[in-house]
């Protein structure tokens, strides 16, 4: 017989789902595993009440289950407020695959994940995320109707990075009309942080429009790319959260606005396409609006990829998809607006009109 000893953090984790601040209420949470493919997964479902709970699945090698699971409660959750605030008729999920995409990641991992998705029956609808492609959801096409973002090929609406850029991009263009008096980006500094498929579409469209733009990423042959092929430059200085610059572009992942980055960033306009920027909503979110920077709310402006893939869902067209993210820029500005009219930061006006729309839908079922 062992004993075993529990430490003090493993003593506060004690409620490792129910007692999160991230859980928020979420509905299910869903544990896969499969041990012959290394399958190792886990789908939160965080709401259901304007529809099925639509979001991608990120692939990621967590550093242990835990940082997995806070993740995917953290992204679920930030899905139902994106599409309720975008004016989708869709739920929050999320999926998270445990391993490295690149080393990890097989053919049949991917068939039988798609198998855990459709036994849910349309509870949770799948698409890709960091770490997963086009090609994946296809492949996942194959044993469930469930999923969205496939190849145009096949019916789909293709890869949803390139409107998610546009999305941030018109946020981005609202913010610097709220903060500087004019759209026009022309001139501007603007510091994007990762240059993915996201991250490049939103530097062609900066350096078209004659932006100054300087790129950050842990792959140097992807910054130098960057600037072979749009003309932008490295950042080399030694604190990129310290820049010289009039816009900060998070477009990596999540949570770079926290304790130890907030008091240092000069820039006066947020906008990025990176979910969950801020570390912790209240307080960060309430630091900016003191400092006076413009934050635009990463789970608006960033909603261009779940409009996209909505249109598999209701049947629209990419031009219409084009359409509806252009809106993006006048609902940023209403953001704006509110939040100064109600004295409440970016973040909590984004929030309280998303949430208004669920409870309203709620009512409406509950009258059904």
């Amino acid at each position: 017989m062992t004993s075993e000893i529990t430490t003090p953090v493993a003593l506060a984790k004690m409620d490792p789902v129910f007692g999160q601040l991230s859980f928020d209420n979420h509905e299910q949470i869903v544990f896969c595993h499969d041990k012959d493919t290394g399958l190792k997964a886990i789908i939160g479902i965080h709401n259901t009440v304007m529809g099925p709970a639509l979001g991608g699945t990120r692939m990621w090698n967590y550093a242990n289950e835990w940082e997995a699971l806070n993740d995917v409660l953290r992204l679920s959750r930030g899905m139902t407020y994106k599409s309720a605030i975008t004016g989708l008729n869709l739920g929050g999920g999320k999926a998270v695959i445990i391993g490295d995409s690149k080393k990890d990641k097989t053919p049949e991992m991917i068939t039988r994940f798609g198998e855990f998705v459709n036994s849910l029956s349309g509870k949770y609808i799948t698409a890709e995320d960091v770490g997963t492609t086009t090609e994946d959801m296809d492949r996942i096409h194959k044993v469930t109707k469930f999923v969205t973002g496939i190849s145009e090929e096949i019916g789909g609406s293709g890869n949803p990075s390139p409107v998610t850029a546009y999305g941030v991009y018109m946020g981005m263009k609202a913010a610097a009309k709220y903060q500087f008096g004019s759209e026009k980006l022309d001139g501007k500094k603007v510091l994007v942080q990762g240059t993915g498929h996201v991250g490049e579409t939103l530097i062609s469209y900066l350096t078209q429009e004659g932006a100054e733009v300087f790129v950050s990423d842990i792959h140097q042959d992807k910054m130098e790319n960057m600037v072979a092929k749009y003309g932008a430059k490295i950042f080399t200085g030694a604190d990129l959260y310290a820049a010289d610059v009039d816009i900060y572009s998070p477009c990596a992942l999540g949570a770079t606005i926290n304790d130890e980055t907030i008091h240092k960033i000069k820039a006066k306009v947020i906008a990025g396409a990176a979910n969950n920027q801020l570390a912790v909503e209240a307080v960060h979110g309430q630091i900016l609006r003191e400092r006076g920077i413009a934050y635009a709310p990463d789970f608006l402006i960033n909603a261009g990829g779940i409009i996209n893939v909505y249109g598999e869902i209701v049947k629209y067209d990419k031009a219409e998809a084009m359409r509806r993210t252009e809106n993006i820029y006048n609902t940023t500005l209403e953001i704006f607006n509110f939040a100064d009219v109600n004295n409440m930061t970016t973040q909590q006006a984004a929030m309280q009109i998303a949430q208004n729309r669920i409870d309203q839908r709620k009512k409406e079922n509950a009258n059904k």
